[in-house]
């Protein structure tokens, strides 16, 4: 049984799907210096407003645009439900305590499962609902799962991603306090590069049966193959070099997938910028796959936005398939590794593409996608 995508809905500091998607083509970052608090200095962030955006709007957005582009509408009482976040209504959180009260209201509507009851309740299914939380690997999770709902016959209909509103004092604070944040820019694989910049968005699909979305003749993005999870638990922040985690994890997506290594066209890497894990990330691709695979990330563009990377990163990675163009590693000027990375827009058809998410804790998502 094929699940394929039949909608999207996507937000970044760049604006909504489409404007996204062109002006990271035209080699556009949406990443702008800001000052955000008055107890911490200026930091390149990548807001979509003037100010941080809470979750339930984010949410919102990202549903009304993913049912208008699939060309549905609630209520859908039997679709599956399928959002993550790694952060949650931690921003909610952080303003709560501030409160002088012991009474706070509405506090039940802050609860990490928040974005996925939200989307429940706006489309009025009493489908299964999924709220999965993974780091930075929760986008890639968060799809997978409703690929699995789908596929078990639970649902033949799924709205599935991950969203994240994750630029806040502690967040903030927390990994200056780690050194990973960048000062002037994200610049994946570059020999200058920093570390990450802060991002905030998600993206949302429509996944369905190939059967289904044939009936109603719907447009087709492309085809889930399969995806792989794994979970070295080495550090809590470091990636583990060796002993084969992460690669178990893009070898599981190839096998349920039914594909090689060289039948990867495009790869949308997990590229945060940092030391650590862009050169993790260079040997994992140069151990598995031909040199003359495509790779390229768009956190130069968007800001690593944790959670919901992933899904952002797959969203991309379907418009190439389907529209014949890889995006660039935007920020890249000069690259350390000795890949094949994007430093233009390229126009090239391909068939496959695959998505990484790598996330504190050890965790690995790998997800494959075919025409």
């Amino acid at each position: 049984m094929d699940v394929v995508v039949t909608g999207m809905g996507l937000l970044s500091c760049l604006g909504s799907l489409q404007p996204t998607w062109s002006k990271i083509l035209q080699g556009k970052s949406g990443i702008r210096f800001q000052t955000l608090f008055s107890e911490l200095p200026v930091f390149p962030l990548g807001l979509i407003d003037a100010k941080p955006s809470k979750i339930d709007r984010i949410t919102a957005r990202l549903l009304s645009d993913t049912l208008v582009d699939a060309q549905l509408q609630a209520p859908m009482s039997d679709c599956g439900v399928v959002i993550g976040s790694s952060r949650g209504c931690q921003a909610n959180w952080e303003e709560l305590v501030t409160l002088k009260q012991n009474n706070i209201p509405h506090w039940l509507d802050t609860l990490p499962h928040q974005s996925a009851i939200a989307t429940a309740k706006l489309i009025q299914t009493t489908a299964p609902v999924l709220a999965p939380m993974a780091a930075c690997a929760t986008g890639i999770w968060a799809l997978a799962r409703g690929y699995e709902l789908i596929r078990t016959g639970r649902c033949d209909r799924v709205i599935a991603g991950a969203v994240e509103s994750p630029i806040t004092p502690l967040t903030l604070a927390a990994f200056e306090r780690m050194g990973a944040l960048a000062k002037t820019g994200c610049y994946p694989f570059d020999r200058e590069r920093q570390g990450l910049v802060l991002g905030e968005g998600g993206a949302m699909f429509v996944l369905e049966t190939a059967k289904l979305a044939a009936s109603r003749r719907a447009k087709v993005y492309g085809k889930i193959g399969g995806f792989g999870l794994t979970c070295d638990a080495h550090h809590i922040s470091a990636p583990q070099i060796s002993n084969g985690s992460a690669a178990k994890a893009i070898q599981q997506a190839l096998k349920r997938s039914d594909l090689e290594p060289k039948d990867i066209g495009y790869i949308h890497a997990h590229g945060t910028s940092t030391v650590l894990n862009d050169r993790h990330e260079a040997e994992l691709i140069k151990h598995i796959f031909p040199q003359r695979v495509a790779i390229s990330s768009t956190k130069g563009a968007t800001g690593h936005t944790l959670g919901a990377s992933g899904a952002i990163g797959t969203a991309f990675s379907l418009m190439a398939l389907h529209q014949g163009y890889l995006p660039p590693c935007v920020g890249l000027s000069n690259g350390e590794f000795d890949l094949d990375l994007i430093a233009q827009t390229r126009e090239v058809g391909i068939n496959n593409a695959m998505c990484f998410s790598f996330g504190f804790g050890g965790q690995n998502a790998v997800i494959a996608l075919s025409k």
